[in-house]
């Protein structure tokens, strides 16, 4: 594989276009399932939630969200179009009052203050612009209660990804938390976990991943 074919594959994992980008949803869907559903079982989500997702990609996961409890109403924020308009597709049955899939410039989050009780977000903080700031918008946009959790693969199998070193931020756990931290949050969870993904020669590999779970200080 030439470095132009791995700088192609990181920009589509940091925002799919076109067809080769409808596949890499599929991919990532697939890839990303455990790491999401664990996210979303860690929300300990109460009936009326209001939740927000940053980075949806396809939103494979939909209904298993929607399937934890009572009247929910959720918002999936994406900076790829294409992923937006593939979201909807995907789940035009589930599409609601209380569903709704926008689009965003990766920096400003499009609402009020305090608006959701949780926001969560799966493999996306490698791509962040500018985490300081994305951070504050974050914890704007809770409401006093309200909780952060994030999921993310080990930064030591990330490194070992041959397309990493292109567009992508790697992380340890405790430089996330200090981040967080400096903006507003207290980590009050670190959950650690594992699942088995396919490497790039086909072979069943362990990746270990953390869900970080924030409050507001």
């Amino acid at each position: 594989m030439t470095e132009e074919d791995l700088k192609n594959i990181a920009s589509q994992l940091s925002k799919p276009e076109g067809e080769a980008g409808i596949q890499m949803g599929e991919m990532m869907n697939a890839t990303n399932i455990a790491m999401t559903t664990d996210c979303i079982n860690q929300l300990n989500l109460k009936d009326n939630d209001s939740v927000l997702e940053i980075g949806h990609g396809n939103c494979g996961h939909l209904k298993y969200f929607l399937n934890k409890t009572n009247n929910l109403s959720y918002t999936g924020l994406e900076i790829s179009s294409l992923m937006s308009e593939q979201a909807k597709k995907i789940n035009q049955d589930s599409l609601r009052q209380n569903v709704q899939f926008l689009l965003y410039d990766g920096m400003k989050l499009p609402f009020e203050d305090s608006q959701f009780d949780a926001v969560f977000t799966v493999n996306t903080i490698y791509f962040w612009k500018e985490p300081e700031e994305f951070f504050k918008e974050i914890h704007r946009v809770l409401n006093a209660n309200g909780k952060f959790l994030i999921t993310m693969a080990d930064k030591s199998f990330m490194e070992n990804l041959p397309f990493t070193k292109y567009v992508f931020t790697l992380y340890e756990v405790d430089e996330v938390q200090n981040l967080a931290k400096e903006e507003g949050f207290k980590l009050t969870e670190i959950k650690e976990n594992t699942d088995e993904v396919r490497n790039k020669i086909g072979d069943l590999v362990t990746r270990k991943f953390y869900t970080l779970t924030l409050s507001k200080i």
